[in-house]
């Protein structure tokens, strides 16, 4: 971490977000994210601690700071957690390469951060195996606070269970990202609440603030 950057700009669990290196970085929203609320979101409800230096520490930070990149940076050349060359991602094996095109503006995403504007918390839970074949198991919360298409917040938490693989180089660089969950126990607890009248929906996914969590 730049020993230069104060206490404020600092993030304890993601890398590649602020110093030099992050200068010339195009970020989606003109600046870095600031997670000052997800982490106290994370720091409150997680469940496991894991002892600094420890491969979970290690592994829990590198799927923070890919999720980080993933979701905020412009341009793929800008990623430093993932080796360019020949990355892919899957999620229940539904194989695809990076498309650029197709990834600009992440709209289940903003779907997602206007529905837990306290952003959806990530926890490694349990590491199987790695480096360079790391299996490890994940949950992500979240308190349903706005609406998620067309449904209204219902203030309960929501979670999500599952297994993910990275495939990393000898420098921790993700080669290949593999998700394993089962997506109706997350929209199960998206859509209990009531239908919205239309448009109501749209109105948040506007919301600037709300896209600014994660």
């Amino acid at each position: 971490m730049d020993s230069s950057l104060t206490d404020q700009q600092q993030d304890k669990y993601r890398s590649y977000l602020h110093g030099e290196g992050e200068k010339t970085t195009n970020w989606k929203l003109g600046a870095p994210p600031n997670y000052d609320t997800v982490n106290k979101l994370f720091e409150e409800g997680r469940t496991k601690i894991w002892p600094p230096a420890s491969l979970e520490e290690k592994v829990q930070n590198l799927v923070k700071t890919w999720e980080m990149e993933m979701f905020n940076k412009i341009s793929f050349s800008d990623y430093k957690s993932v080796k360019l060359q020949n990355y892919t991602v899957s999620v229940n094996e539904d194989l695809r390469g990076y498309k650029p095109a197709q990834e600009t503006e992440h709209s289940s995403h903003l779907a997602f951060t206007t529905a837990f504007p306290r952003g959806f918390a990530l926890e490694v839970i349990q590491v199987y195996s790695g480096p360079p074949s790391i299996v490890y198991k994940f949950r992500h919360w979240g308190y349903m606070e706005g609406p998620f298409k067309g449904h209204a917040p219902t203030g309960e938490l929501v979670e999500l269970y599952g297994i993910s693989i990275f495939e990393v180089d000898d420098e921790m660089k993700i080669l290949k990202v593999e998700f394993f969950f089962d997506r109706g126990e997350l929209l199960g607890g998206l859509m209990k609440g009531d239908k919205l009248a239309s448009g109501t929906d749209q109105a948040a996914l506007s919301c600037p603030f709300l896209r600014n969590t994660g």
